[in-house]
């Protein structure tokens, strides 16, 4: 049986490009001065023996880090890739840390495996993406791994530190804009509040059990203006929730004028929800949503929503988390959503 071909190392690319290996090694890296010249001779070394560089194994037993970042969500993978808002946020942390030489890690916040979940995937940071219902089984296992903890919308908790959000100033600057329109009967359609994501009519029992930060800050916001507005709690930030939430608060309150949706996705939901019952958007029910988010072609409507920064948002975690892995000191950072207004929102037919 013929023996397989040897694989490429880094000492023959040195070799080749007449250059030391630790040359060699930093013209991969970038990680140190190296003229031009030398990279692109070494790089052109490297393609000439068909060596895809250093072994990252090797990296780690060198260095006693891995090279990732993991960012952890409570959403499924194919759930989160259905929001826009998830992806606009993993585009500017995999940016920022792609840049300073760092691999990204996408995890779900199941720790029910003795495998390959938060216990022991590779790892030397942890983003821990906003809108989760509870955040404390994956605080409580990272932090047994001592690992640095960036929370993006969390409640402060003992060494993590976090990116924040005007959840409930923006909400409310949102509900006061109706509330100048003339709307007193509005409804609030909300994200999930617990683990099981279940749906159904907001309680005080429910409300004061959840630890969804997000959706509990935005209702305080919009119940600042509107203290008796009724909420429907949604299985997701998914455009169907949005519909399904809001036909279940116009049945049992058919009086609402207004509609606040948590995310842009259940917002739309609630327009779909609206026009299915013959209802004119913003004439007969105004939708005010929250997120800013692309849906560009899922909507002739253009929501007034409040925009998040949310690129800027990914960036900033990922920052926190590089500058915590330097030995750097380590500052929150606190984002503002500003009132767009769009074509969804108008003073209510009755007045």
């Amino acid at each position: 049986m013929p023996a397989e071909p040897s694989r490429p190392t880094l000492a023959a690319v040195a070799a080749r490009a007449g250059v030391s290996q630790s040359t060699a090694s930093l013209a991969f890296s970038g990680a140190g001065p190296v003229a031009e010249e030398t990279r692109d001779r070494v790089l052109a070394a490297a393609r000439e023996l068909d060596y895809g560089g250093p072994d990252p194994r090797a990296r780690s037993l060198r260095t006693g880090r891995s090279g990732i970042i993991a960012v952890v969500m409570e959403d499924r993978i194919l759930d989160a890739f259905r929001d826009p808002m998830a992806v606009a946020m993993l585009d500017g942390i995999a940016d920022e840390i792609g840049q300073a030489g760092y691999s990204l890690l996408l995890l779900t916040d199941s720790d029910d495996r003795p495998v390959g979940g938060l216990r022991d995937a590779p790892m030397d940071a942890a983003l821990l993406l906003g809108c989760s219902t509870d955040l404390e089984p994956s605080v409580r296992v990272l932090s047994q791994r001592q690992v640095p903890l960036i929370g993006v919308e969390a409640a402060p908790r003992e060494g993590m530190h976090r990116v924040d959000l005007d959840n409930r100033s923006g909400m409310r600057r949102g509900a006061e804009y109706l509330r100048e329109l003339g709307h007193e009967r509005v409804g609030v359609v909300m994200l999930p509040i617990d683990r099981a994501r279940s749906r159904g009519a907001l309680t005080p029992e429910r409300l004061a059990a959840s630890e969804a930060e997000t959706a509990r800050e935005r209702l305080a916001g919009a119940r600042d203006v509107f203290p008796d507005a009724p909420a429907e709690v949604g299985g997701g930030s998914l455009i169907d929730e949005g519909h399904r939430a809001t036909a279940a608060l116009l049945d049992a309150h058919p009086e609402l004028t207004a509609i606040i949706a948590q995310s842009d996705l259940l917002g739309l939901g609630a327009i779909q929800a609206a026009e299915e019952r013959g209802l004119v958007v913003p004439e007969d029910l105004s939708v005010l949503a929250f997120d800013g988010a692309r849906i560009d072609g899922l909507s002739i409507h253009r929501l007034t929503t409040l925009v998040q920064p949310i690129v800027e948002k990914g960036r900033a975690a990922a920052r926190m988390a590089l500058a915590a892995l330097a030995g750097e000191p380590v500052s929150d950072a606190s984002f503002e959503s500003e009132l767009r207004i769009g074509t969804t929102t108008a003073p209510p037919r009755t007045s």
